[in-house]
C-alpha cells in the first residue's frame, strides 16, 4: 500500500500555503516577552505568606465555623477576598454563594461560598485557573489500618470510613493551601501585568471539594446554562511540596491528569502545557497522565470536564498520604521553592491561551469533523471556522498510532488545506490559530466518530 514520504507531505503542505500567498515572514518561535515577565513576576516569598497565612486559620472545613475572625472557613473566605480585592482595582471579585441542604457529606444546611476574582479581557471567552480553600480531617477510628483512609492509599484490610471532625486542626497547608495561594498569587501577578488579554481570566478559590466537588459543580453548571465559553480550566490540588510519603524528593516535576479519549479537548490542553512549559520553563518537566486523576481520587477539574469544559489539574510529582486530610498538613512539609516553580508552569499555560485566538472550530454545528478525502478519495481534506483575532493557522499531524503530534506547518490565514495523497486512515490532524502577535491557541483536532456496530455492519 502506498504511504507518502513526510518530505512529500511537508512539500504538497508548502506548495499549497505558498498558493496562497503566505508571507514569507515566519510566525516568531520564540518567547513572547510579555510572558516571560509574568512568569518572572511569580514571588516564592508572597506563596510561602499566603500558604501560612491559610494554615493559620486551623481549620478551613466547609461546616467549620463561620463567624469567627481567626478560625474556620468563614475568616479564611473573607481574608482571601479582601487580598483579591486589594490586589488590583482591574480585578472584580465577588462571593458565589449557594445554599445546600442536608445530603451525603453535609451533615446539616449550610451556605458554600467560593471566591471568585475576575479579570476583564477584550473577549467573553473564559480561561480560569482554581483551587479548592476548604479542607478535612478525617479522624481514624479505633482499630482502623493507618493507611485505610480516604487519603487515599490502599488499605492492607477492609477499608474503614473514617468520620469527619468540623471543627478540630485541619490546617490544609498542601491540600489545597497550595493550589489556593497559587491561585491567589496569579491574579496578582496577572492584575499588575496591565497586559491587555483576549480571554478574560477567572480565578477562583473553591469550597466544598472535599464534600464531593460541591462548590465547583455548582459553578461550572450555571456556566453551561447560561451557555459561557471556556477555554481552559486550570486546577490545582495538592501542588506544594517535594517530597513523598515514600522518602523519595521530586522538585523537578509536576504531573497533569487530563480526561480522555486520546485527542479530547482536556488531552490537548495538557499537550499545551507542555509545549508552553518547554519554552517558558524549561527546567520544569511536565508528566502528563493518561486518566482524568489518580486512583480513586478526584478534584474540581472534573466539575468542568462533566459540563463539556476543556480542564485539567496539576499534582505534584510524588505525594505524601499520610499528611493529607489529617491535622499533619502543616507548613513544615511544603517545598515552596517547588511551589513557585508550579505557579510559574500555570502563569506560562494562561497567559498563552488568554493571549491566544480561540481554538479553531473543527466540526459542523451536527458536532461531524469537518475532513474528508478530497475528490480524489485519497487525499487529506481539512476545513475549519475563522477564529476571530488569527492571522494564519498551523496544521499538526501524526501517525494514527502515536499520542503526539509529530509534524507541523504554518498554512496563513486560510480556513480550508488540501494535503495531495495523504490519508485521513493514516494520520490524525488538528489545527491551532495563530495570533498577530505569535501566539497559538490549543490544538483543534479532528476526531474520527463513535460508530455502533450496526453502523459498521450496514457499510459493509
Amino acid at each position: 500500500m502506498y504511504r507518502p514520504t513526510k518530505s512529500l507531505m511537508l512539500l504538497a503542505v508548502a506548495s499549497l500555503s505558498t498558493s496562497l500567498g503566505l508571507q514569507a515572514q515566519a510566525i516568531r518561535p520564540d518567547a513572547d516577552p510579555r510572558i516571560e515577565k509574568l512568569v518572572a513576576s511569580v514571588s516564592q516569598q508572597r506563596l510561602q505568606a499566603t500558604a501560612t497565612k491559610l494554615a493559620g486559620f486551623g481549620t478551613r472545613s466547609t461546616l467549620s465555623d463561620t463567624v469567627s475572625t481567626t478560625r474556620g472557613i468563614g475568616a479564611a473566605r473573607r481574608w482571601i477576598y479582601d487580598e483579591f480585592k486589594r490586589m488590583s482595582p482591574r480585578l472584580q471579585v465577588s462571593y458565589d454563594r449557594h445554599m445546600l441542604a442536608q445530603q451525603g457529606r453535609i451533615s446539616r444546611e449550610v451556605e458554600l461560598v467560593n471566591v471568585v476574582a475576575v479579570l476583564p479581557g477584550k473577549s467573553a471567552r473564559r480561561v480560569y485557573i482554581t483551587g479548592h480553600y476548604d479542607t478535612v480531617n478525617s479522624r481514624r477510628p479505633a482499630g482502623a489500618d493507618a493507611t485505610a483512609t480516604a487519603a487515599g492509599a490502599a488499605p492492607s484490610a477492609p477499608l474503614v470510613r473514617p468520620t469527619i471532625d468540623n471543627d478540630s486542626d485541619a490546617p490544609g497547608a498542601n491540600d489545597d493551601g497550595s493550589g489556593t495561594s497559587l491561585t491567589m498569587e496569579l491574579a496578582r501577578v496577572f492584575a499588575e501585568s496591565g497586559i491587555e488579554f483576549d480571554a478574560t481570566l477567572v480565578f477562583v478559590t473553591w469550597a466544598g471539594e472535599e464534600q464531593g466537588l460541591i462548590g465547583s459543580m455548582a459553578h461550572a453548571t450555571a456556566l453551561r446554562n447560561a451557555k459561557g465559553v471556556v477555554e481552559a480550566n486550570f486546577n490545582n490540588d495538592i501542588v506544594g511540596s517535594s517530597l513523598g510519603g515514600n522518602g523519595i524528593i521530586d522538585g523537578e516535576s509536576v504531573k497533569i491528569y487530563s480526561l480522555g479519549p486520546e485527542d479530547s479537548p482536556n488531552r490537548s490542553l495538557a499537550r499545551y502545557v507542555q509545549r508552553v512549559a518547554g519554552t517558558y520553563v524549561p527546567s520544569h518537566t511536565i508528566r502528563l497522565m493518561a486518566r482524568e486523576d489518580r486512583f480513586g481520587r478526584g478534584s474540581d477539574h472534573s466539575s468542568f470536564t462533566a459540563n463539556d469544559f476543556p480542564a485539567i489539574v496539576f499534582r505534584e510529582a510524588n505525594e505524601n498520604y499520610e499528611r493529607q486530610h489529617s491535622p499533619d498538613d502543616k507548613l513544615e512539609g511544603m517545598d515552596f521553592r517547588y511551589l513557585a516553580q508550579n505557579t510559574r508552569v500555570n502563569a506560562a499555560s494562561a497567559a498563552s491561551v488568554a493571549l491566544a485566538p480561540p481554538a479553531p472550530r473543527v466540526t459542523t454545528n451536527g458536532g461531524s469533523a469537518t475532513i474528508g478525502r478530497g475528490t480524489s478519495g485519497y487525499d487529506a481534506s481539512l476545513q475549519w471556522q475563522p477564529s476571530a483575532g488569527a492571522v494564519a493557522y498551523r496544521v499538526y499531524w501524526r501517525d494514527a498510532w502515536t499520542n503526539d503530534w509529530q509534524k507541523s506547518q504554518v498554512v496563513g490565514n486560510v480556513t480550508k488545506l488540501l494535503m495531495p495523497n495523504v490519508s485521513i486512515d493514516d494520520y490524525v490532524f488538528g489545527v491551532a490559530a495563530i495570533g498577530a502577535d505569535g501566539n497559538e491557541s490549543v490544538i483543534s483536532a479532528y476526531v474520527s466518530p463513535v460508530r455502533k456496530m450496526t453502523d459498521v455492519l450496514l457499510k459493509k
